[in-house]
């Protein structure tokens, strides 16, 4: 790929960790350096300056504690205090289960794990295989932490306070709704001009799975703009999961997703798996609707007409090799941008009200 990020060698999905530090990007990812399938998973690290060019650094997590020896270290968050990368991420043992765990660096490239960790050992709801996916941020001058869960098929995003980003007190379930499977993953909720967006990724395979709902939060409640549906899709694409986003050096919303899915079949000498989509920018429209488009730094590879793209008699068609990705009705022609890299389409639709991410070879 020209200006995508995909890892080297092995398995890569979820991003984790997006931050601005020391004046560098860093995206980590939940990674299986040593054949390209899931595994026990380790946290691999790239860095960028401008969002477009990544270098992939070391990996930066091993699963090489007791707390980590049965699915290592699952997916999480960074966030910086006073001076100091903090990563949060869910270890996974044998005895415990899925708990949350802490490791600190004060260079971004050598991470010391906590000696006490894990922070928090269990999952309120008390199921140990669905409590994941802890991403932190900074409210007022404390510390929130949401992280995906479940219990008995109906999935929950719960809501921890802090003040030291080390003691964590549970202030309970923030959404729970068994539409969504049995465990939310990949939960993040953060302000966005004067509301709050809460985002995550289901399980279930629902029409779309990724949701996005705006509203207000207090610090102990997340209030939907919308209470009788609040939930609503800015990503219908294929090959869109596990987005994450973070606040960069001048305050945009930035996101990042994982682009591949789970019913891939992994192709013969095929070596390597997955890759980021491109950083995409969150805001509200003039209409007041969110909206997502590529970064500027990505907006000079943007195009209006695809090869791979077309519409015609109500539809909307991605094809690839004479094979058909993506079909989809539209009663008007939409108005398209559109990003190609190598074996990649990513539709940006009516000014970035929808996306459409295609992965496709």
């Amino acid at each position: 790929m020209r200006y995508h990020f995909k890892n080297k060698q092995g398995w890569m999905n979820d991003p984790n960790g997006l931050v601005f530090f020391k004046g560098k990007y860093h995206a980590f990812f939940q990674h299986y350096p040593y054949a390209p399938r899931w595994g026990q998973m380790h946290w691999g690290h790239a860095v960028s300056r401008d969002l477009i060019n990544w270098e992939e650094l070391d990996i930066a997590l091993y699963p090489d504690m007791p707390y980590e020896n049965d699915g290592g270290c699952f997916s999480g968050s960074a966030i910086v205090k006073d001076g100091r990368l903090y990563l949060f991420y869910t270890s996974v043992s044998h005895e415990l289960g899925q708990t949350q765990s802490v490791a600190y660096s004060d260079d971004g490239i050598n991470f010391t794990k906590y000696e006490a960790n894990p922070v928090i050992r269990s999952s309120p709801l008390g199921d140990k295989g669905a409590f994941r996916d802890p991403k932190v941020f900074k409210y007022k001058d404390e510390y929130r932490m949401v992280v995906g869960a479940g219990s008995y098929t109906i999935g929950s995003v719960l809501l921890y306070r802090s003040v030291d980003l080390i003691h964590w007190e549970y202030l309970g379930e923030l959404i729970t709704d068994g539409r969504f499977g049995g465990c939310i993953e990949c939960p993040d909720l953060f302000p966005l001009e004067d509301k709050y967006v809460l985002m995550f990724s289901s399980m279930k395979s629902l029409p779309h799975r990724v949701c996005f709902a705006t509203g207000s939060f207090d610090g102990t409640s997340f209030i939907p703009d919308n209470e009788e549906e609040p939930y609503f899709a800015l990503e219908t694409g294929p090959d869109f999961y596990a987005p994450q986003t973070f606040s960069d050096k001048s305050g945009r919303r930035i996101l990042i997703a994982w682009m591949y899915n789970w019913s891939r079949r992994v192709g013969a000498g095929q070596t390597q798996v997955g890759a980021f989509t491109i950083p995409r920018e969150l805001e509200f429209d003039l209409d007041g609707n969110l909206v997502m488009l590529p970064c500027a730094e990505a907006m000079r590879y943007a195009i209006k007409e695809s090869r791979f793209v077309s519409y015609e008699k109500g539809l909307l068609r991605v094809r690839f090799e004479g094979k058909t990705i993506l079909e989809r009705p539209y009663a008007e022609e939409p108005e398209l941008m559109v990003l190609e890299d190598v074996g990649v389409v990513e539709l940006f639709i009516n000014g970035g009200r929808e996306n459409i991410t295609c992965y496709i070879c």
